[in-house]
């Protein structure tokens, strides 16, 4: 997937603080994996800001993918604007476990609406590589 300059330039959108192409993009590009849970969650955060469809799917756990998950996707990020991404917690997902929680807020802007959606997600790595699995989710408008 290629971005535009504006985008590589600038912040990335998971809200590190890092320029996009030290950040996220070589994760959502497949160039390299997921460190930690946090670094999976704020890259799939990026996903969705910029439409990564296939990033979304091959980063979930397989026994979690559906047939109709691209299309949903599709939906999701074609009506929705990620504006802001908050860490709240976490709870091991380090590199050396293999299991864990990322407790956090994104603020989000559709065509009808504005809020936040708040999410405990659950990861887990198989073969050395991070998937999210589930999460607790609560959309507050």
């Amino acid at each position: 997937m290629s971005y535009d300059q504006e985008v590589m330039d600038k912040s990335c959108p998971c809200g590190s603080k890092k320029p996009f192409d030290y950040c996220c993009k070589p994760l959502v590009e497949g160039q390299k994996s997921a460190p930690t849970a946090e670094a999976l969650m704020r890259s799939r955060y990026t996903a969705f800001a910029l439409g990564a469809i296939d990033y979304l799917i091959d980063t979930t756990a397989p026994e979690k993918r559906n047939e109709d998950d691209a299309e949903i996707l599709a939906d999701q990020v074609k009506y929705t604007n990620w504006t802001g991404l908050t860490i709240l917690q976490t709870e091991q997902g380090a590199r050396a476990d293999e299991t864990g929680m990322v407790e956090f807020e994104a603020q989000f802007e559709t065509d009808d609406q504005s809020g936040t959606l708040y999410e405990r997600s659950n990861f887990r790595k198989t073969d050395g590589f991070w998937l999210y699995v589930d999460g607790e989710v609560e959309v507050r408008t």
